[in-house]
């Protein structure tokens, strides 16, 4: 049975690429025209010209919901092209890039299901990250295509995220407290029947990243924080990998999208993330 999870590790493998390449179109990175603030129209521009050019070394891609939403109805419009615009270079490739709604959802019932009929039926994303606060009924209506998947909140990479997500908390009876992260990875674990929950685990947090590896031996990461927050990738890998090399994304995105040349950025550090890989094997 095809899942979300196999769909990406199949693009994975035709890449050789542990990339997500982070769609956000920042204002400041935008033109104005005749001094004017910025529209959707640049938005889009620049993220097509990210797409076309890192296409070839990416596993995955992810725009950023809010940097979209801020430009109102047009904003919505030019996200829905760029998801289109991976799809059309999956096709001149021959291998699904799946996209990751990077939107951080969470609610319950009818408005949840309203949410994930806009991600998957309406913008045509693959993925989408949610806040799992709410409990298991609000992301069970993101759950209900095998072929659809979710990155749930976890550990994330924001200097913030100690004041919930490290609360001790106790969990089944007869164990130990344990920070409220790591009780989330196990809940994941279990709730992950058809293969298409994932995890946010910030590469900033290296003593996290391994305590939720070895609580969700099975799960993808999704990864944060390499780069302009200040995580380190050799010792984020080292930590959230596998034990097959695989289960992490790397999200980087003002590091390509601010380079000089993006598709080389790109190209750059899906060969470190390779170098990093086969020095782990020996």
């Amino acid at each position: 049975m095809e899942t979300f999870f196999s769909f990406l590790e199949r693009r994975v493998d035709d890449c050789s690429s542990l990339l997500c390449v982070g769609l956000d179109p920042h204002i400041p990175d935008l033109v104005g025209v005749d001094g004017h603030s910025p529209t959707a129209a640049p938005a889009l521009d620049f993220c097509l010209t990210l797409v076309k050019q890192t296409a070839p070394y990416a596993a995955a891609f992810k725009p950023n919901a809010a940097f979209f939403e801020v430009f109102g109805a047009e904003g919505w419009t030019a996200l829905k092209q760029v998801i289109e615009a991976v799809s059309d270079e999956s096709k001149r490739l021959g291998s699904l890039i799946p996209v990751i709604l990077d939107a951080k959802r969470g609610d319950i019932a009818s408005t949840a299901d309203a949410y994930a009929q806009s991600a998957f039926d309406h913008l045509g994303a693959h993925c989408i990250t949610l806040n799992p606060y709410l409990g298991k009924d609000s992301i069970d209506p993101f759950l209900k295509n095998h072929e659809k998947g979710v990155f749930l909140l976890c550990k994330t990479s924001n200097p913030g995220s100690g004041d919930l997500q490290d609360v001790s908390v106790v969990g089944a009876t007869g164990q130990s407290p344990l920070p409220l992260y790591e009780h989330v990875a196990k809940l994941a674990q279990t709730w992950n029947t058809k293969n298409n929950i994932g995890l946010v685990v910030g590469a900033t947090h290296i003593d996290a990243l391994k305590r939720v590896r070895a609580a969700a031996p099975d799960l993808w990461f999704l990864s944060p924080g390499v780069g302009a927050q200040g995580g380190e990738l050799e010792t984020a890998m080292k930590a959230g990998l596998r034990k097959d090399g695989k289960g992490m994304l790397i999200p980087i995105s003002r590091g390509i999208s601010r380079a000089l040349n993006p598709a080389k950025a790109a190209a750059e550090f899906r060969d470190e993330m390779i170098n990093i890989k086969m020095g782990m094997k020996k």
